[in-house]
């Protein structure tokens, strides 16, 4: 396949699920067989619903799966979009007899003993667990998180039907290895499955971003958290992808976007503790004080980056953003895409090669380059394969939430903002030149450090001041009544 066909596409990849191994030989014949069998019958049907169904009927692992492509509005038919969208926060609930039997299971104590008030009705249901509202005896309103009762054992069934099947799709076409989702899928589960590694992530986060005065994390009732069950500070607002929520109560949705994407950029940028599971469902905004206040929910996987992958990262998007062509291959080489590192660009970007090499800040986004993104995307599949088995096990979680962030985004209708990328940037720049400082070993070099990073984020500055010049009513103005001649000096009022 010619190369200059392979750099047309804008793709993004991602892992969208996760299981693990089963020990339990006897409970995985029992029920593997009939799991497995949906799984496998389904791969051969389109519908949308029929999706739905299987993902309803199997829970757990095929949820997280469908949770994953009800955000790629900008990717996928909106048919399929729309109709999974409901497993954000409406996946198939446990009945509440389960509920009861696991909250007493865990923390040895009946329901009425623990809560005066508990609603029968869940505030969501994911792939995992529910959520239900209650409260304690001293008046605080909680939110109880509670493992759906067959989930583990279920989880490590899906992982023994999803390992069967991507070892027959690779036998079958040897060019589709998808052994790094197997791969994923079981490390990353149990760290899920366990509700006191979740807590310990949202005190870590906390501290990390108490900076940010907008982001609220809820608070843990560890005298009530175990394995299965989490109690934590109940927190209300909408769903970040819900925009008639926003206009309703008079939310900014550009800041909201700027808020998450200045949130993401640390985390991947700067600090390399990366919450990979923004799902519309975990991400809730709500308006205190005039502004808006980022709820950030579901702690139960993040992905830790190393500091040399942090810093090639961050190396590689400040040149896709320079449309350095040149750059782009050396740091895409260097992360191990080889040949494939104009491909790998466009995933990273959702953005076709064109827009990457004519500089993605300055060519906006079209239906047109959007709809060509969707029709090529099948052609590559051997060639995404490939790049998704080279890149560093850390890259595969950030395509998974750089999908989730966009599909927030293309919600919210500010895909096109400028901020976004500027943002971006003076991440980016902070990154590399405190990887700089590291190394540095006397005073000399750290002062040039904080100069070049200085320099960098002064030029950043003045290019935000030349985007809001371009947008002012004084360049209309100017357009509109100066003329200025061919050597760029002399200015005649008309």
């Amino acid at each position: 396949m010619a190369a200059r066909n392979l750099l047309r596409l804008g793709l993004v990849g991602g892992s969208g699920a996760a299981a693990v191994y089963n020990k339990d030989e006897v409970q995985t014949a029992a029920i593997g067989a009939v799991r497995f069998g949906r799984a496998a019958i389904t791969t051969h049907l389109r519908a949308a619903n029929q999706l739905l169904d299987l993902c309803c009927a199997n829970g757990g692992a095929f949820v997280k799966v469908g949770q994953h492509l009800g955000s790629l509005e900008y990717l996928l038919p909106v048919e399929y979009v729309d109709t999974m969208k409901v497993l954000h926060s409406n996946a198939p609930e446990s009945p509440l007899e389960d509920i009861f039997q696991v909250i007493e299971e865990e923390l040895k104590y009946s329901v009425k003993d623990l809560f005066v008030e508990f609603d029968p009705h869940p505030l969501g249901a994911a792939s995992l667990a529910q959520v239900h509202r209650a409260r304690l005896a001293d008046g605080r309103e909680v939110a109880v998180k509670v493992q759906h009762r067959a989930v583990k054992s279920h989880s490590k069934v899906d992982m023994k039907g999803m390992e069967l099947l991507v070892n027959v799709v690779s036998k079958i076409f040897p060019d589709f290895n998808f052994s790094w989702l197997v791969e994923e899928m079981k490390k990353n589960l149990p760290k899920e499955l366990d509700f006191t590694h979740e807590a310990k992530n949202a005190e870590k986060v906390a501290d990390q971003f108490s900076h940010f005065p907008w982001l609220k994390i809820p608070s843990i009732e560890w005298s009530l958290t175990t394995d299965r069950v989490l109690v934590m500070e109940f927190c209300e607002g909408g769903q970040v992808n819900d925009r008639n929520y926003m206009v309703e109560n008079s939310i900014n949705t550009k800041e909201v976007s700027e808020k998450i994407g200045q949130l993401y950029s640390e985390m991947i940028f700067v600090n390399g503790y990366v919450h990979c599971d923004p799902h519309p469902g975990n991400v809730l905004v709500k308006k205190v004080d005039k502004e808006a206040q980022i709820i950030l929910l579901d702690h139960g996987l993040y992905t830790t980056l190393t500091d040399d992958f942090r810093t090639t990262y961050s190396k590689f998007w400040l040149s896709i953003l320079n449309a350095n062509l040149k750059e782009i291959q050396r740091y895409g080489e260097i992360l191990g895409v080889g040949e494939l590192y104009g491909l790998f660009a466009c995933m990273v970007t959702a953005r076709s090669w064109d827009s990457i090499s004519k500089g993605i800040d300055k060519k906006e986004r079209t239906s047109g380059e959007q709809d060509e993104i969707k029709a090529d995307a099948a052609k590559y599949l051997p060639e995404i394969s490939a790049v998704l088995n080279r890149v560093p096990r850390q890259m595969l979680l950030i395509f998974k939430t750089n999908d989730l962030l966009r599909g927030i985004e293309f919600s919210l209708d500010t895909q096109d903002s400028m901020k976004s990328f500027i943002t971006m940037s003076r991440y980016c720049v902070k990154s590399v030149f405190s990887h700089q400082r590291l190394l540095c070993n006397s005073v000399a070099c750290s002062i040039r450090a904080n100069l070049g990073e200085f320099w960098e984020q002064f030029k950043i500055s003045i290019y935000t001041i030349y985007l809001w010049y371009l947008r002012s009513s004084i360049n209309k103005y100017i357009q509109e009544n100066w003329l200025i001649s061919k050597d760029g000096i002399k200015l005649k009022f008309l």
